[in-house]
């Protein structure tokens, strides 16, 4: 893989016209008001830099690749200098392979091979049908999506379109580290310590097939998924020797899901709801539904969207898991975007629990100067009860400002 980067970056400058690339430079900052037990820090900075390269081989051949180099002042990045390709280390690699694949397109059929993204979900905030779509969590509520290393197939019949993906090894999310603000850490018993025992990662390929409709006035998918969750579960167990231990190991069990999806465009507003049932054979893992129903609307320049995010479980079998999208369900969620002009823009995302014992806040204003650069700043506002999955993150409320400049 580090032969694959130099080679694209010395021959990038010979391709001539064939050649599309654009990049960009941010800078980021956080400020957080309030400390939490086991880390002090008020501040974090992070300098990103990425670069995303097409080449065109032919009318239906392309290759396309993107790479990230980044460091920060929290450790969140890592510090020894290497090339990530993986994506299965605890934090983020300060240069990393975020995209590598080869296309082919041709009438009604499209292939893809490599490093790629790959999304199936309609919704705007949470996507239950996204198997094929990890991401870095880190900070739990500012994330970012993974590339997965993938096969896929997409061709089209008409209205009909049918996407086939089969990944040879899984793509975990990025969880937060235990060190660190984002991990909220249980009551233990007096006395008792965690011995971290690592992570478990699971062998073998994930497959999954999804089917869209575009009807008259309405749009329609289903899709299946035969894999593991990229998100972890949590396992406990005695520590020989240790007898007021208990050993910590994060896993990924075995999943089946089943999707469905649908967009309906009405007069003054369009219906989307997205909905996925998730079984496994591995009784460390529960069973449930998640669901999401949404209505939207562009109104000149605003646009807004509200639902409601829900769970359904129909098998309870182990409390202990970090799932960020069953987090925010049974949620009332919501957007409202507006655009100033060409140059400024300003957002507002919320979720609030049903129960009102979680909430967050998030909002954001957005100027550009030129062509190439452009600010933001925002915030971040979480309240709630510590049982509450939002909730437990109240001291973790921030304000962020990031300069960027694109190429």
């Amino acid at each position: 893989m580090k032969l694959a980067v130099v080679t694209f970056c010395l021959l990038a400058p010979l391709w001539g016209q064939k050649i599309v690339q654009r990049g960009y430079v941010e800078t980021r900052a956080l400020a957080y008001p309030d400390t939490v037990p086991g880390d002090s820090s008020k501040g974090v900075g992070e300098v990103v830099a990425r670069w995303d390269v097409t080449y065109r081989l032919s009318d239906a051949w392309k290759v396309s690749g993107a790479v990230d180099a980044r460091v920060d002042t929290h450790r969140q990045d890592e510090r020894d200098l290497r090339v990530d390709w993986q994506d299965r280390s605890g934090r983020r690699p300060n240069l990393s392979l975020r995209r590598f694949s080869t296309s082919y397109h041709k009438g009604r059929l499209t292939l893809e091979f490599g490093k790629q993204f790959i999304r199936w979900g309609k919704a705007d905030i949470l996507n239950p049908t996204d198997r094929f779509a990890p991401k870095d969590f880190l900070e739990v509520i500012n994330t970012d999506y993974l590339g997965v290393l993938a096969a896929r197939a997409v061709y089209e019949a008409g209205s009909h379109t049918f996407d086939l993906v089969y990944t040879p090894r899984m793509t975990p999310s990025r969880s937060p580290l235990g060190n660190q603000r984002w991990v909220v850490m249980p009551d233990w018993v007096p006395g008792l310590s965690m011995v971290d025992n690592g992570t478990r990662y699971p062998g073998g390929g994930q497959a999954g097939v999804r089917w869209n409709f575009l009807g008259p006035g309405f749009e329609v998918s289903s899709s299946f998924f035969e894999g593991y969750n990229h998100l972890p579960s949590i396992e406990l167990a005695a520590v020989p020797r240790q007898p007021f231990a208990v050993g910590v190991t994060r896993f990924f069990p075995r999943l089946r899901f089943y999707g469905a999806d649908a967009a309906v465009p009405l007069k003054w507003f369009t219906v989307k709801g997205e909905a996925g049932y998730f079984t496994s054979s591995n009784q460390q893992t529960d069973e449930f539904l998640l669901y999401v129903l949404q209505v939207e609307r562009q109104q000149g320049e605003w646009s807004f969207v509200g639902g409601y995010a829900g769970e359904y479980v129909t098998e309870a079998r182990n409390p202990l898991f970090f799932a960020p999208d069953r987090g925010i369900a049974r949620t009332f969620l919501g957007r409202v975007g507006y655009t100033i002009n060409t140059n400024r823009s300003v957002s507002l995302e919320t979720a609030i629990r049903q129960t009102g014992d979680g909430a967050y806040m998030k909002g954001e204003y957005s100027q550009a100067f030129g062509q190439h650069w452009r600010t933001t700043a925002g915030f971040v506002l979480l309240r709630g009860n510590r049982a509450d999955f939002l909730g437990q993150y109240k001291s973790n409320s921030h304000i962020l400002a990031t300069m960027r400049y694109s190429f």
